[in-house]
């Protein structure tokens, strides 16, 4: 009966002085966490966090502790163990903290990844967008974002390996598909689906293009597109490269002057995974 009970976690001592984070330097902070000491106070308030995070067991923490441990934890692939030093609390304790601050945030603030109908996405800010990219070289006057699918290199699985199994990067993988404006945002973001999923139907199960019919407009009423790869159908909201192994000249030179444009979206996927390196985390060995 001991050993059937016995914790699964190692035992590793947890005492000494209690987190705050008032004793860290910005420099410490951005090293722990990726952000200085006033923004994690300031991303409380963004956030939208209870001054207190209450778990199922009835663990109260501070919200500052609670969100510091949560940016420690995706900031690098921290096991929960290295992290017992800096917060003086044992694994489960931070295991429950850290689930409870992405669950919140995610609760909260999902529908700005999934609902294009935000201020920021104003018909207004739409065209402008459109006229930055055009500026940039772009041979279309009114698109305003790229859209592009992500693989998310995975362990290989125990089980359902060939759902999960990406055939074009020869991996087991899940896939997002993200939508990226000119200003550094991701407008839209959906996933993850299994990795044998092409970025059409990425696409019809998103219900994107759904979204684009409905707010995808200029101020006076004509449409604003986006651009995607070879992959996507051409829709009216929806445009894509010239295709074929006969392509005129004009139509050589157009592709160029939107794939040079459209790099940005490889841009984003790649700032949240250097900012988040947990993200990126893969063991060498199979899981079960």
């Amino acid at each position: 009966m001991y050993d059937l009970n016995k914790p699964k976690n190692p035992e590793i001592p947890c005492g000494g002085q209690r987190f705050d984070i008032d004793d860290l330097c910005d420099d410490e902070c951005q090293t722990n966490f990726r952000f200085f000491r006033n923004d994690i106070y300031s991303l409380t308030e963004v956030l939208d966090l209870p001054d207190e995070i209450e778990c199922y067991n009835g663990l109260v923490v501070d919200k500052v502790e609670a969100l510091a441990m949560f940016l420690k934890r995706f900031s690098y692939p921290y096991r929960y163990a290295d992290m017992v030093p800096l917060f003086s609390r044992p694994i489960p304790q931070i295991c429950m903290i850290t689930n409870n601050v992405m669950n919140f945030i995610y609760d909260r603030w999902r529908h700005l990844l999934l609902d294009l109908n935000q201020p920021w996405l104003s018909r207004a800010n739409l065209e402008r967008f459109a006229a930055a990219i055009h500026d940039k070289g772009a041979a279309l006057e009114n698109c305003w974002a790229f859209v592009d699918g992500t693989v998310r290199p995975i362990s290989r699985p125990g089980k359902n390996q060939r759902v999960l199994y990406n055939g074009h990067k020869k991996i087991h993988a899940i896939k997002f598909q993200s939508l990226a404006a000119p200003n550094g945002l991701i407008a839209n973001l959906y996933g993850p689906v299994e990795g044998k999923r092409h970025d059409s139907s990425m696409l019809r199960m998103s219900g994107l293009l759904n979204q684009l019919q409905q707010y995808s407009y200029k101020r006076n009423g004509d449409i604003l597109c986006i651009y995607g790869d070879p992959a996507y159908p051409l829709r009216p909201q929806l445009q894509g490269p010239f295709k074929g192994a006969r392509l005129t000249l004009d139509q050589e030179a157009w592709n160029t002057s939107m794939s040079k444009v459209r790099v940005e979206v490889e841009w984003i996927f790649a700032d949240v995974v250097n900012n988040f390196k947990f993200l990126d985390f893969k063991k060498n060995f199979k899981v079960g």
